[in-house]
């Protein structure tokens, strides 16, 4: 068999798997609603997350920004990390039960959740399973242009979520910790962070120029989400994460540390070992560890394949313990893609309450979990709002705002109505806040989207909520949508006066 194939196998699989499991049930995803709207305001940075995702979305939408564009890209990254997990056990002297093997681990386990959303955290994996591939590389080869690789891939990473530099102090961290430090003298290592420091470096100056908001949206963050993390719950979520393969990457992480084949790769387990210290230390969120796994997945598929090569039927062996992994999964695959309708996965995830999947991030049990919550009820909410619009006297239609209490909100209705003739839906939530129009004459309706409406009534001459979310299990449930004409000039000055508090907030808190 062809080196590549197993790999490319797995790749393709990977890939198409994807398109075909998904329920028609559900929407897209709350975040990825605001991420294709970064697509419409290209800049080298925003609120949220760094433009390498804003680029993608731009692309969709260039390329008319149906479902199989938004999903195109966290399959593709899915794809090739698979592919790299594959080629890593290969390139440890693995035959092709450790290829699939380790490609049998990444299928299985969180990934398939992980590489569903139009998020960054699809390309974080990536870009840190490229990173210690190519640092492998390097120390098999001695060659330096994989040295420059890394160094792409740092900068590329950079330019997609901050959280790389955790990845980044955990594999210095570790580099130090062991004999490989000799390559932090390398005068190719310090030019390829150069490389690193020049792709990440519009974002950067965008960040300094914008008073840091990185700072504010992860003291937000942590105010908001992570202080329900403890480290019991973050730890409890590997296990949960990676079980089915749970028997492959212990050995892995274990054997980088202490196999003495492995020896000149340790360095490689103890980033992933310093970099889930890091995340249990600072409350991160328990898929924020998701990119120090595959690698283990490769190192244990190659201890795995040593270990049978000394039993006289391994031959039979190999392939059940290829498709361990998967039968492992069988039973959870619900929990991790959305395979059946919200009612039925509510009966199906009351069953595995325990194990946290329907805990959301206010720390309270869901008939859900969150991310299936948070994929229902868009396409109604924005279908409710143009016919809230079209409803509008037609001469006076197009001076209309949109105001929306949140992102997902502004983002769905955005997305929904993208080839209709209706203005952008806006927000104070999130990078809306810089969106929203400074303009505010001239506007003579009002459609406003609130999950907690306020009474708005004395403010127009009149006001009436026309429409709200009826899904009983999106998280939006709820959510009014209200209409106001002719407005009076004391809700033009309220609504100045809170966008300028807004981004007096913003700034204050990004200055702290």
């Amino acid at each position: 068999m062809p080196k590549r194939t197993v790999p490319l196998l797995f790749a393709l699989l990977k890939f198409a798997v994807g398109f075909l499991l998904a329920s028609p049930a559900y929407d897209l995803h709350r975040d990825e609603y605001l991420y294709l709207d970064h697509g419409r305001h290209l800049a080298w940075g925003y609120l949220e997350v760094p433009p390498l995702l804003a680029a993608q979305a731009w692309l969709t939408h260039a390329l008319g920004g149906g479902y199989f564009w938004v999903k195109f890209w966290p399959f593709l990254w899915g794809a090739l990390t698979v592919y790299l997990v594959c080629r890593l056990a290969q390139r440890l002297g693995g035959g092709w039960f450790a290829a699939a093997l380790a490609g049998s681990c990444y299928l299985a386990t969180a990934y398939t959740r992980l590489n569903f959303l139009f998020q960054p955290n699809s390309f974080e994996v990536l870009a840190f399973t490229a990173c210690l591939y190519w640092l492998v590389a390097h120390w098999q080869t001695k060659q330096p242009r994989y040295l420059y690789y890394l160094g792409v891939g740092v900068g590329l990473s950079l330019l997609n979520k901050y959280t790389t530099f955790f990845f980044v102090a955990a594999l210095v961290g570790a580099l130090l910790l062991t004999p490989q430090r000799r390559l932090l003298l390398s005068r190719h290592v310090w030019a390829a962070a150069g490389v690193a420091l020049l792709l990440w470096l519009p974002n950067l100056l965008w960040q300094l120029r914008h008073g840091i908001p990185f700072l504010h949206h992860m003291r937000e963050l942590h105010d908001t989400q992570l202080v329900h993390m403890s480290a019991a719950d973050f730890w409890k979520e590997q296990l949960v994460m990676c079980l089915p393969a749970l028997w492959v990457w212990v050995p892995g992480v274990v054997a980088l540390l202490l196999y003495p084949p492995f020896r000149p790769y340790r360095a490689v387990g103890l980033t992933s070992v310093l970099g889930l210290l890091l995340l249990t230390v600072l409350h991160g969120k328990g898929y924020y560890a998701l990119g120090y796994y595959p690698v283990l997945f490769s190192f244990g598929a190659v201890l795995w394949s040593r270990w049978l090569a000394r039993l006289r039927y391994h031959a039979y062996v190999q392939p059940v313990l290829v498709a361990l992994p998967v039968l492992i999964t069988l039973p959870l695959l619900p929990l991790l893609y959305p395979l059946y309708a919200p009612a039925h996965m509510q009966a199906i995830s009351a069953r595995y309450s325990s194990l946290g999947v329907t805990r959301w991030e206010d720390g309270r049990q869901h008939a859900l979990p969150q991310d299936y919550a948070d994929m229902l009820g868009w396409r109604e909410l924005a279908n409710k709002t143009w016919q809230a619009y079209q409803a509008l006297p037609a001469a006076t239609r197009a001076r209309t705002l949109i105001k929306c209490s949140n992102y997902g909100q502004a983002g769905a209705i955005n997305y929904y109505n993208r080839h209709r003739h209706m203005p952008p839906a806006q927000s104070f939530n999130g990078s809306y806040l810089f969106w929203f129009p400074q303009q505010l004459q001239g506007y003579q309706h009002l459609i406003n989207i609130d999950d907690e409406p306020d009474d708005l009534t004395a403010y127009f001459t009149r006001y009436r909520r026309v429409a709200e979310v009826q899904n009983p299990y999106a998280r939006e449930r709820g959510t009014a949508v209200m209409v106001g004409s002719g407005p009076t000039p004391a809700l033009l000055a309220r609504a100045k006066q809170e966008h300028q508090a807004a981004l007096e907030a913003w700034e204050g808190a990004a200055a702290r």
